[in-house]
Formats: C-alpha cells, sequence, structure tokens
C-alpha cells in the first residue's frame, strides 16, 4: 500500500464527525501505553517499547510501499528511535501546556487521509491491522502532531500575525525580482544536532533515499520521517528563491532536473533530501487550470488483465455505458452519486502541465469540455473523466494569502527547532539499546 499524501493530511479537518467511530475507543495519550516488550528508552520516565519502534518502522514500510523485512527494520531503527524520543518530549510539552487534542480532531484527521487516498471510512485501520501495524501508532502520531501545531501557535504568540505591512514588502521585493529564477521544492529533513548523531542520521538519510527512487511517494516519506515542520506540508517549502535555502541545498537545486532526489545534503542541524518540482521565472509561469470531474467504480479484487473477473467486465459496461449517456459536469455529479462513486466527484484544482502519466495528460488536453472520457482501467477500479473548464493563468502571482503561509511557516519552523532542542538539554534520557544520549 501506497498513501497518496496531499499537503494538509494533519491539518484539522473539518465536517468529519461520522469518521469517530475510527477512534473512538481506541484513543488514550501516547505515552500510556508503552507494549509488554522490552524497553528501548526512558525519556523523562515515561517508557519507549521493542513495540513502539518496531510499529513506527513498520508504519513507515507500508506507507513507503516497501520490503517489510527484518533487514529494512533494522536499518530503520535508530532513527525511528530517535524520532519516537523527539515525538515524547513534544508530547509532554503538550501535557504540560493542558493541550487538548480531541478524539474528534484526531478521527478527522484521519479521515482526511482516507478521502484523499480513494478509501472508504475504517479501510486505513483494516489496512494497517491486516499487515501487522497497530492502528494506535498511526493515532499517536497525529496526535501528537495536532498538539504540537498549537503549542508552536502558542510560542509564536503575536508574531503568528502576518502584518498587511510585512506583505506588502514582500510583494516589493517579488517585484523588483521579476525574471528572476525560483524553484518548487519539497524536503526532508534528519535532525543530526550532535556529531554523535550523525553516521546514523546519515545511514538513514540513504535509507529514505534508496526507497524514494526506487519509487517511494515523497510526500508520504516526509510526513512519516521529516523533523520539520513542512512534514505537514508533505515536506512542501512552496516556490523559493536560491537566497531562502540552504546554501549546499541552494547550489543542488540550481543544477537538479525536475524531479529528481538529491542525496544527503548536511545543514545546520541534520540532513536535508530535497527534490525539485518545478522552476520558473519571478512573475512569469503560464499554465492551463482545469476543473473537472471524475466517476470511479471500484473493483472487488485486483485486476488480472489476463484473467478479469465477472465482476469487471461488468463495471467495465458499466463505465461504457456512462461514459456514452453522461454530457456536463452536473450530469457527471449525478452520476457519481447515483453509482455511488468511492472517490471525490471533483478533484480540485488540476494544472494541465504537471499531470502524469503523459497519456493522460495527452487524453485531457484532446477532451472536449463537457465530455466525458472513454473508460480508464486501473488495477483497482475504472475511472471516468470529464474536464468543465480550462483557463490560462499566471501562475507565478503569489497571493496575499500564498505570502503569509509562507512567512508564517518561516517563523514557526524557526520556532519548533528552538523549542525541541531547549526540550533535549532539559531532558533525562535513557537509552537501552546501546546507543549514546549526549546532551544536545
Amino acid at each position: 500500500m501506497k498513501l497518496t499524501v496531499a499537503c494538509s493530511w494533519l491539518m484539522l479537518a473539518q465536517g468529519a464527525a461520522g469518521a469517530c467511530a475510527l477512534v473512538a475507543t481506541t484513543l488514550a495519550p501516547v505515552a500510556a501505553h508503552a507494549q509488554s516488550s522490552s524497553i528501548v528508552a526512558v525519556v523523562n520516565g515515561d517508557v519507549i517499547s521493542e513495540g513502539d519502534v518496531e510499529n513506527r518502522a513498520k508504519l513507515f514500510a507500508l506507507s513507503a510501499g516497501v520490503a517489510n523485512t527484518p533487514e529494512m527494520l533494522a536499518r530503520l531503527r535508530p532513527q525511528v528511535t530517535r524520532q519516537l524520543i523527539d515525538e515524547r518530549l513534544r508530547l509532554q510539552e503538550i501535557q504540560r501546556r493542558h493541550v487538548n487534542v480531541t478524539d474528534k480532531e484526531i478521527a478527522a484527521a484521519i479521515h482526511e487521509v482516507e478521502t484523499r487516498n480513494n478509501m472508504p471510512a475504517d479501510a486505513l485501520r483494516r489496512k494497517l491491522e491486516s499487515d501487522g501495524v497497530s492502528f494506535r501508532t498511526l493515532v499517536d502520531q497525529v496526535r501528537v502532531q495536532l498538539g504540537w501545531l498549537r503549542v508552536i501557535r502558542d510560542q509564536l504568540g503575536d508574531a503568528a500575525t502576518i502584518t498587511p505591512a510585512e506583505v506588502a514588502e514582500q510583494q516589493r521585493i517579488l517585484a523588483a525580482q521579476t525574471g528572476k529564477p525560483q524553484y518548487r521544492v519539497s524536503e526532508i529533513f534528519i535532525p543530526a544536532d550532535t556529531p554523535a548523531h550523525a553516521p546514523d542520521a546519515e545511514k538513514f538519510a540513504e535509507t529514505v533515499i534508496k526507497q524514494l527512487r526506487s519509487g517511494a511517494p515523497f510526500a508520504v516519506v516526509a510526513a512519516q520521517f521529516s523533523q520539520s515542520q513542512t512534514a505537514l506540508e508533505g515536506g512542501d517549502l512552496g516556490w523559493v528563491e536560491p537566497n531562502e535555502l540552504d546554501p549546499g541545498v541552494a547550489r543542488l537545486v540550481e543544477q537538479m532536473p525536475p524531479g529528481a532526489i538529491s542525496n544527503p545534503v548536511r545543514v545546520p542541524g541534520g540532513y536535508d533530501i530535497v527534490t525539485l518540482r518545478g522552476k520558473r521565472e519571478i512573475g512569469h509561469d503560464i499554465g492551463t487550470m482545469l476543473t473537472m470531474r471524475q466517476v470511479f467504480l471500484p473493483f472487488t479484487t485486483a485486476l488480472d488483465p489476463q484473467h478479469p473477473t465477472e465482476q469487471q467486465r461488468s463495471t467495465l459496461e458499466r463505465a461504457k455505458a456512462l461514459s456514452a449517456a453522461t454530457h456536463g459536469c452536473d450530469a457527471m455529479e449525478a452520476a457519481a452519486k447515483a453509482v455511488g462513486s468511492t472517490r471525490p466527484v471533483d478533484p480540485g484544482p488540476v494544472r494541465l502541465e504537471t499531470i502524469n502519466p503523459a497519456a493522460f495528460r495527452t487524453l485531457l488536453t484532446n477532451l472536449p469540455d463537457g465530455k466525458a472520457s472513454q473508460p480508464l482501467v486501473s488495477g483497482d477500479g475504472i475511472a471516468v473523466m470529464m474536464v468543465c473548464s480550462r483557463a490560462e493563468k499566471n501562475l507565478a502571482q503569489e497571493s496575499t494569502e500564498d505570502i503569509q503561509r509562507r512567512l508564517l511557516g518561516e517563523r514557526a519552523e524557526l520556532v519548533s527547532r528552538q523549542l525541541l532542542r531547549d526540550l533535549q538539554r532539559k531532558a533525562e534520557i535513557e537509552r537501552r539499546d546501546g546507543a549514546a544520549t549526549p546532551k544536545t
């Protein structure tokens, strides 16, 4: 299973009350559920067990679609343990500040994961547990990340508000730089804040890179293991200029082709893994934006193209009939409701030039607006697509909201790293797996 995680999968979602049943019987503070196995570390009196480490490593392997083998789990173990130690420090700070993350909020965030991955309610719990991963592992991770967001917001205080004057200054700077290069970059930050931590961090970075280059989704890996605030956005830094990046990262980005995955880059506090998602000139980025509708008819079993089942044959006939009879986007929405489509009928704005694979991009380029596509068969079902509208837009013009989001993200990242370093310095951490635990 590869979970395709969009930028806001761990942010508070709305309207997910019906998903509360997902976790209503399993939620409890993470510190209270050390499994009955050997102790790996003790953090200010809270235990991290062998079971905790194994479950988090399995969650990563499953999410990234890599083999869940003893060798893979052994490679992940040192960094997973360190991540869990830092996570426990965050949780303790969340509890110290009496920040309450409700069951409903956690359920909404997990429901968001399922929705964005075209999964029905409760499918994620069933999938994880069928693969030997405790559902609590995901619940615990979501709890801490949501709570930490609030801690950072509180820590920022008045600095969490981006003033109109600050936005205007950024707009002035961008206008003066029209024509200069900008890069769309995503990152995975792996901390190594002492020399003793560096070998494990670098080894882990190399393991991550190998999986990314084998096809593991960057956003999923970032959400699981990046220790930057951008993890909540799938590692996305947005559009940045070279002077906004670490000099070593900037030199790489200027030379990388889009889609490439970097080697580990030593940066202050750890290692960065970056991917280049796009290049443009400030003020100039003309793209074609599509609005679309889709109907998805799932298979009950995975497709074997040489031996389709009767259900798969009948699904194809239904899709052909739907394609021939449906005209206009209102009719597509009605058809999706009528057949119980398991994917969102409106996938949101889509930029034509970024659609992959190329054959799908060509299909949408040539598909007349308001006309249903021929059935598009995949391993798990059949989709029928329709383009509702297309418009040429200059996408290089940062909106006020974009500027506010970028500035707030930069401030939050600085505060988050500083606060975690303070917690590490004050903590009593005992490692029982043979690893050193120097003060940072």
